[in-house]
């Protein structure tokens, strides 16, 4: 049996060069980076130079970056916070978000009496930027927080007219990066988002790592209470050898930017060409089927299925060697159609089984070969 790795929107395999870095890391840099003597100044030292060449990839400072174990801690700590301490009353999302943005807004929503407002969608899953521009208007204080490319379906979102919109009402902005930090670049002088997080996973870096942007003077205060560790904004011991996989993954991810996304994108057309020439009436959700309006890592495609075969859809594909999704990893275990695609399809299309295939660096065309037979065969079966 093959087996074919197609979920990397859920977690990336490490590059060979970040394991050997993080070993060497294990062994030999295991001082504590808050101790004072050398082997925590050595160990401090690794870590301070980390933050500052991953604060250069985004031209911002190194204070402004924060390390967390992720980007649900990250989003968080953004969301929390900007409504504790900051005095936002209102916060401005859409219904596609990761559910680390959702399930926080609604909890705030509970404990603070935060209104939460969704902004509409297209029938594609975009953002309709003159239905937000309407909801920035007024008086009182409010976070935006949108996803720069939605995890399930790839779409991109111009945070760039977004945070532009943000000044101009005197609102805040937050995005969770998780999908595009490693993949696009982004310049933080540019496009002025207040916060911004990020998860060393998705660019074949180690789990139980990331950052949060933090832009300077911005108020935010701690989720995490104890030491002071990450400038006050984080306690807890920091993790250096996961510090150390990022800043390794996201050094050869920007490297390699042009050839690798250039190869994947290719991939992709590849797929999208190989599932419309063999498999009559697919239909891909989103903008994931947009070479121009989506990432090149994704395809959510919806296959011309009967609803008793789409039961068994995931798990013949997993008897095939086949890894992909029907939606976010963390939402895997649910029975429930994707919230994401519940948003904006059809109740017609959603009877219909959707895919989630994510790709990277390591796939072939070999590999997308195989999956469209196996898909072929099992609708013909």
């Amino acid at each position: 049996m093959k087996n074919i790795y197609l979920d990397n929107a859920a977690t990336t395999a490490l590059r060979p060069e970040v394991i050997d870095k993080m070993t060497e890391v294990l062994h030999n840099n295991y001082g504590n980076a808050s101790s004072t003597h050398s082997f925590g100044r050595s160990s401090k030292s690794i870590m301070e130079q980390c933050r500052k060449t991953i604060a250069s990839y985004f031209n911002v400072s190194a204070a402004e970056i924060i390390f967390t174990s992720g980007g649900t801690e990250a989003d968080n700590l953004a969301l929390r916070s900007a409504v504790r301490d900051l005095g936002v009353i209102e916060i401005i999302t859409s219904k596609i978000e990761h559910h680390a943005v959702l399930h926080t807004a609604e909890q705030l929503q509970k404990e603070y009496g935060v209104k939460v407002s969704y902004v509409e969608l297209d029938d594609n899953g975009t953002v309709d930027y003159n239905h937000l521009e309407v909801l920035l208007k007024g008086d009182t204080k409010k976070l935006v927080t949108l996803m720069h490319i939605n995890n399930e379906i790839g779409n991109i979102l111009d945070i760039k007219r977004v945070a532009d919109l943000c000044i101009a009402n005197n609102a805040l902005f937050h995005t969770d990066t998780v999908q595009s930090v490693g993949h696009y670049h982004i310049d933080l002088q540019d496009i002025k988002i207040d916060f911004m997080a990020a998860s060393a996973h998705k660019f074949h870096g180690p789990k139980g790592v990331g950052f949060c942007f933090i832009r300077k003077e911005s108020g935010l205060k701690p989720l995490i209470f104890g030491g002071e560790q990450e400038r006050g904004y984080r306690a807890g011991t920091e993790s250096l050898h996961n510090i150390v996989g990022m800043d390794e993954a996201l050094k050869f991810a920007y490297q390699n930017i042009e050839s690798e996304s250039a190869y994947v994108k290719d991939l992709k057309k590849y797929f999208i060409d190989s599932l419309n020439n063999k498999l009559a009436g697919c239909h891909f959700n989103g903008a994931s089927g947009d070479l121009d309006k989506s990432t090149y890592t994704l395809i959510n495609v919806c296959l011309p299925l009967p609803p008793e075969k789409a039961a068994m859809l995931q798990f013949q594909l997993d008897l095939k060697g086949i890894a992909c999704s029907k939606g976010s990893a963390c939402q895997s275990g649910s029975s429930m159609a994707s919230h994401v695609l519940s948003a904006f399809l059809t109740e017609e299309r959603l009877q219909r089984p959707s895919v989630r295939f994510s790709l990277s660096k390591y796939n072939t065309k070999e590999e997308i070969d195989y999956v469209v037979e196996t898909l072929c065969e099992f609708a013909k079966s």
